[in-house]
């Protein structure tokens, strides 16, 4: 991941800085702050997120909502590749062809 930020391939879903936020942060200002300042992904609609849960058949596969929407976004987001450690949407993201192939 590391190399990833150094060669500027990482983008951000401001979900994900929310849910971070939730979280009990080593020097919380400043790691919030550098997270808001990446690239940020094309938020998608909630419409375009129920419009893609039913295409892909996504109920009842272990996901919520802020996973959605991050499938949905990294869809609608050219040349965008999701990265996770969540074993579910890892294998959502690879079924869509969107996963990004780091541990």
């Amino acid at each position: 991941m590391r190399a990833q930020l150094r060669s500027r391939n990482v983008t951000m879903h401001l979900f994900i800085v929310a849910e971070l936020a939730l979280d009990s942060l080593r020097d919380r200002v400043r790691t919030l702050a550098m997270l808001e300042r990446l690239p940020q992904v094309r938020v998608a609609q909630l419409s375009e997120v129920r419009h893609m849960i039913e295409l892909h058949s996504l109920f009842s596969r272990g996901i919520g909502l802020t996973d959605a929407h991050l499938v949905a976004s990294t869809l609608i987001t050219p040349t965008t590749r999701l990265w996770t450690r969540d074993k579910r949407l890892r294998e959502i993201a690879q079924a869509l062809d969107i996963d990004a192939g780091l541990s």
